[in-house]
């Protein structure tokens, strides 16, 4: 299929889903909701794997830039970010493989289930990621980092949609950070996931160079001005954008879960 035969009908919707898509992910993650279903809406002749690994390679792009960004303007939590970053790489592989023996679409009530947990949670504890107090330490907060990073990065390789939301909501409840230093580390975890897609995706062929590149430079786009706005409008900003991410996951989830 030639992708530039026909540039309206093709590559702009996709560019436009992919900036959008970067935009949410830096905030809060979840531009998976978007640029995944304009993929497969547009290119429904490709197969699954090659339409995921597009799409990781777009998303990686914006998510690298927006956590670049963030790492410049925000003190990272580095010794919580890296251990979690290096297990979820590692465990994504796993969540890769266990693909083949689990059944994923009975996951999608269990996942609602923490979805509308997490909404529920923030929105009733007023004060939830407010304050960037960092409860753990040395040891300690290496352990529970790796141990974060390995079930989401678990997750992410199985499952993968809400990955970027359930990170941020994990690192304010059990690390004590405000929600901009909560989102700033989830993009380290989230490129960390993407890569470890990716080197299953490129080397087996499945994505498509030309228009890869061209999202993943929407997405950086995208991710340019979700980055800033973060910055500028803080924890507070932040936390409303996530609950409205988070509610439209939450609509979605119970959409797919309940219509099949």
């Amino acid at each position: 299929m030639d992708l530039f035969a026909d540039l309206p009908a093709v590559l702009l919707p996709l560019l436009a889903a992919a900036f959008v898509a970067g935009l949410i992910d830096a905030v809060v993650g979840g531009g998976g909701l978007v640029q995944i279903p304009a993929l497969f809406t547009v290119l429904p002749g490709e197969t699954p794997a090659t339409l995921f690994g597009t799409n990781k390679c777009a998303s990686v792009v914006g998510t690298a830039n927006a956590a670049w960004r963030y790492a410049r303007r925000v003190r990272m939590p580095w010794g919580t970010t890296l251990p979690a970053a290096m297990a979820a790489f590692a465990f994504s592989f796993l969540g890769a493989m266990a693909v083949a023996w689990l059944p994923k679409e009975s996951l999608r009530p269990l996942i609602l289930a923490l979805l509308i947990g997490s909404a529920a949670y923030t929105y009733w504890k007023k004060d939830f990621g407010a304050l960037h107090a960092p409860a753990h330490a040395g040891l300690r907060e290496k352990g529970y980092a790796l141990a974060l990073g390995a079930v989401i990065g678990f997750y992410d390789g199985f499952f993968g949609p809400g990955t970027g939301s359930f990170l941020i909501f994990l690192f304010i409840r059990f690390f004590g950070f405000d929600f901009l230093h909560a989102s700033a580390a989830s993009k380290v975890v989230n490129v960390a996931t993407n890569l470890a897609a990716l080197a299953f995706f490129v080397p087996t062929g499945h994505w498509i160079p030309a228009l890869a590149l061209a999202m993943a430079l929407a997405n950086m786009g995208g991710s340019v001005v979700g980055t800033r706005l973060a910055l500028s409008g803080g924890s507070r900003f932040v936390r409303k954008f996530f609950l409205v991410v988070v509610g439209a996951m939450i609509v979605k989830f119970a959409w797919d879960t309940f219509t099949r």
